[in-house]
């Protein structure tokens, strides 16, 4: 039992050291967060803002605009399980990047596309995907997503986490955020979880 109990605090222990985070803005963070939950190799993803300079903003300020803060998820996730190369990949593909300070209805600065990279490997692993997505002509129009350093991260409130799972049946709900799931899991049927 000894043993067993070791092996796992080993393996809990191992698999923290090598979580990584990743900070993207691809519109609500509701959306986001729906999507990226069901990553296989994500362990947590936490709704927040960043990017801004008021110091723990609220929801209510930040839907202001005048926070300079996104709406954005923070991803923990083991990069031996799901790459970072792969979550951009899903985020490039489930928000529309070429819209500025807007997803559908949604419009302001704190809806911009936006990838706060906590390292300078994520930083060029980023640019190079929005390069490659503008030369192969992926979307009618050019990339307009901001690639900045992350400079501070807030928790989003408790009622924001996991809304989506714990609304599902809210006319947001059904009406915006599981049509772009239903999308998601057709496209990324290979990295859900089970």
């Amino acid at each position: 039992m000894t043993r067993f109990i070791l092996i796992v605090l080993t393996t809990v222990i191992m698999t923290e050291l090598k979580a990584e985070n990743a900070v993207f803005g691809g519109g609500c963070f509701w959306c986001t967060e729906a999507v990226f939950t069901e990553l296989k190799g994500v362990t947590q993803v936490e709704s927040g803002y960043s990017g801004g300079k008021t110091i723990n903003p609220t929801y209510q300020e930040v839907c202001t605009g005048e926070t300079g803060h996104a709406e954005v998820i923070r991803i923990n996730f083991n990069p031996d399980e799901v790459s970072f190369e792969k979550l951009l990949e899903v985020f490039f593909l489930t928000h529309d990047p070429t819209t500025l300070n807007r997803q559908g209805a949604d419009v302001g600065t704190q809806y911009r596309s936006v990838v706060f990279y906590t390292n300078e490997k994520q930083k060029e692993l980023t640019n190079n995907a929005i390069k490659k997505l503008n030369q192969n002509k992926v979307y009618k129009s050019p990339i307009i997503t901001e690639v900045s350093a992350l400079i501070n991260y807030y928790p989003a409130e408790n009622y924001h986490q996991n809304y989506y799972q714990r609304n599902g049946n809210q006319s947001y709900c059904r009406f915006v955020i599981q049509p772009k799931m239903e999308k998601f899991k057709e496209v990324f049927e290979e990295l859900l979880k089970e």
